[in-house]
């Protein structure tokens, strides 16, 4: 059957949460790490003020499971990857609640169409009905209810995706201006103040520091730091659905930690007090990790989590508030904060004043300019909006600032992480117009679609603000 499957033609980026929640083939996929069991009577959350049971969410998962190997055959296994999956599997359910709330359904006819549409169901471009059942035998191992309610969902989703952005429009103004940052290119003369140029020459007195400090101590708050203990394996072990069953059963028994580590026939690891803008020491960066910890109580024993290729059963060992520090403590981090701060101050009143002089009527060169203030100066190659400008970055505050200038006039100070900069335009390079009129309907179509999923995923990020997943 998979290899019917392979036939259906897979999508080499996904773009945004929106592609994966709304759109015809839906690709959400969920861990499985919630299973049937004594889980029933639990919960994984609460969404809208309503709890979300273990099943409900274990049935969530299995959903998008199948609409990813309908999306993308027996490559799902790499495509999910890339996602947070649980987290999508989370959103699909606040969704369908959205929906709920709005009254929005799908008839028993339009499911029967949407399957019947699917070529993986198909033989001689018609709806198989034998085949169909094997799919869903040996491909989704799904019962035709339990499917047919999954596509209901789908739909539905699909319906509320319309109806929240079926208003949205595009101005005449707003195409030509994406389509001109996107193919008009600039080339550009700069100026380049660099703070870290003039860092050797700064020196800061203890009695500067302690005045610095006290007038930023917000600025040098430490994070909350945890300690946590935890057990791990691998998802390719035999025993894995059973392990974490077992561990699901053990955290409601609320049995200490070491217990429930014998139990499972596991090793307890301890990491250690780490920041929470830290990595975890063992583990590396995990997001959902740390926003777990940050809402949990001092001895609380969290749910199973899948990180990577791994399974974790943590329990927060040691919770510290966020604080400040005494100056002693940290008193070279804050002289190198001083420091920096004169540098930036240095390097932007120099282009200030060098700004001032070429702007003068008699102005000299910007080359001699930069001379004259120990500044750097330079020239980039043709560039458009949102791309890399060498030495110097992503070009978009570059191109913005270029594409409104006249020529010989100079910009104002321009911002960047590396320093302040001024630029001049040197040539520009204006959109082929004949080309944009042929372009225009398939250019104005996905910029559409692009907005229309921006609003979306706004509306999402609002609505995960009224769930909590524990």
């Amino acid at each position: 059957m998979l290899k019917k499957l392979r036939k259906q033609k897979t999508k080499k980026m996904i773009w945004v949460i929106l592609a994966v929640l709304i759109l015809p083939a839906f690709i959400l996929w969920g861990s499985g790490s919630m299973v049937r069991s004594k889980q029933e009577s639990a919960y994984a959350g609460k969404i809208f003020g309503r709890n979300i049971s273990f099943l409900e969410y274990r049935d969530a998962a299995e959903a998008v499971r199948n609409q990813m190997i309908l999306q993308f055959g027996d490559a799902y296994s790499e495509v999910q990857k890339s996602l947070d999956m649980e987290a999508l599997a989370w959103d699909r359910l606040i969704l369908l609640a959205e929906a709920k709330k709005r009254r929005i359904g799908a008839g028993d006819r339009e499911i029967i169409e949407a399957i019947q549409k699917y070529p993986l169901f198909q033989r001689k471009a018609k709806f198989d009905e034998r085949l169909y059942l094997e799919m869903l035998k040996y491909v989704f191992r799904a019962q035709p209810r339990l499917f047919e309610e999954q596509i209901r969902q789908n739909l539905i989703l699909s319906k509320l995706y319309q109806k929240l952005t079926q208003g949205i429009t595009l101005t005449d103004q707003e195409i030509t201006e994406e389509y001109r940052k996107l193919n008009e290119q600039v080339s550009v003369y700069y100026l380049a103040a660099l703070p870290s140029e003039f860092t050797k020459d700064i020196a800061a007195a203890d009695e500067e520091l302690k005045n610095y400090f006290s007038r930023n101590q917000l600025r040098f708050k430490q994070p909350p730091t945890f300690n946590m203990e935890y057990v791990s394996w691998a998802e390719d072990d035999k025993d894995i659905n059973a392990i974490k069953s077992k561990a699901q059963a053990l955290i409601l028994k609320k049995d200490s930690f070491a217990k429930t580590a014998a139990q499972l026939g596991l090793k307890v690891q301890e990491t250690g007090l780490f920041a929470q803008s830290d990595p975890i020491p063992g583990i590396g960066w995990s997001e959902q990790i740390l926003a777990l910890l940050a809402d949990a109580k001092k001895g609380e024993l969290l749910p199973v989590i899948q990180a990577d290729k791994n399974y974790y059963l943590i329990r927060l060992k040691d919770k510290l508030q966020p604080y400040v520090p005494q100056l002693e403590a940290i008193k070279d981090k804050v002289r190198v904060a001083l420091i920096k701060e004169k540098a930036n101050e240095i390097a932007r009143a120099k282009l200030e004043t060098c700004l001032k002089e070429l702007n003068k009527p008699s102005a000299i060169s910007l080359e001699q300019a930069a001379r004259n203030y120990g500044l750097k100066s330079g020239v980039t190659a043709p560039f458009t909006y949102s791309s890399y400008i060498e030495g110097i970055g992503i070009s978009d505050s570059f191109w913005l600032n270029a594409s409104s200038l006249k020529e010989g006039a100079s910009s104002g100070i321009i911002e960047l992480p590396s320093g302040f900069y001024a630029i001049r335009l040197k040539n520009r390079t204006p959109i082929d117009e004949k080309k944009f009129a042929a372009e225009i309907e398939e250019f104005r179509k996905k910029l559409l679609q692009q907005k229309k999923e921006e609003s979306f995923a706004k509306l999402v990020r609002d609505l995960r603000k009224n769930s909590q997943k524990f």
